[in-house]
């Protein structure tokens, strides 16, 4: 998938590197006076002592609704349609969306909000959080969270892992932001598998309350979103945003 490699976010990349590699730098050095004080184990302490942030991938079940939760760093020819489709149903999903294509993006972004969605945080560059240190996982999430806060006035409180990929660290970064990390019970696969009627299906198939979708900005998924609402809204269920349908699970 595109992850914002245009000439443009290249250049901000770089900027970023910049920033990110002196953040580390500083956290290092904080490290070491932290282990110079309370030993080598001063870190691993914080996840033996009550700490728990663990992922979370359904919502809750007793009440008739699921969660559309679409990560986004391209397909805008894909995304307005969607947009139109969820308004005529009188629905609201979470837009998960990468930084470098927010920054390029505030009027999409702005459209979101306005529409009633939530938005959440899907990393700045789509990196792999679970190879990622503390520091760099808190370089990529906060840089993501100011851009979003500088276009929408409000920071996220929700964080998706690029490709589902998390380890301590990254958790640890989430608990210290007052983020939850968000999974998924149900994937469409719709950036490998281009069609339609497999969509429908993987997104319709014995759903259940409280399910949370994974999909994204494509042709396909886009052409599949209309049968998938008026399905839920068949079958009794309310698409709904992801803070929602984790409200009493959290």
């Amino acid at each position: 998938m595109n992850v914002c490699e245009n000439g443009k976010n290249v250049k901000k990349r770089r900027v970023f590197t910049e920033i990110a590699s002196n953040c580390a730098i500083i956290l290092m050095l904080v490290s070491l006076c932290l282990i110079g004080f309370g030993g080598s184990g001063a870190y691993d302490a914080v996840f033996s002592s009550g700490y728990d942030n663990s992922p979370i991938y359904r919502g809750e079940n007793t009440r008739a609704e699921v969660a559309l939760m679409i990560n986004v760093y391209q397909g805008n020819e894909y995304l307005e349609d969607m947009l139109d489709t969820m308004k005529a149903y009188g629905v609201h999903c979470t837009f998960f969306v990468g930084g470098c294509w927010a920054d390029d993006n505030n009027a999409l972004i702005l459209r979101i909000v306005k529409e009633g969605h939530e938005i959440g945080n899907h990393g700045y560059f789509h990196k792999d959080a679970k190879e990622l240190s503390y520091a760099q996982n808190k370089s990529e999430i906060v840089a993501n969270n100011d851009l979003i806060k500088a276009v929408t006035g409000k920071t996220p409180s929700l964080f998706a892992p690029p490709s589902g990929s998390y380890g301590k660290d990254v958790l640890k970064v989430c608990d210290d932001l007052g983020m939850k990390v968000i999974m998924w019970s149900r994937d469409t696969i719709d950036w490998r598998d281009k069609n339609t009627e497999t969509i429908y299906k993987r997104a319709t198939d014995k759903i259940e309350a409280g399910d949370m979708i994974l999909a994204h900005p494509t042709y396909n998924t886009a052409e599949a979103l209309p049968d998938i609402l008026k399905y839920y809204k068949e079958h009794g269920l309310t698409a709904v945003t992801v803070s929602q349908i984790i409200s009493k699970t959290v």
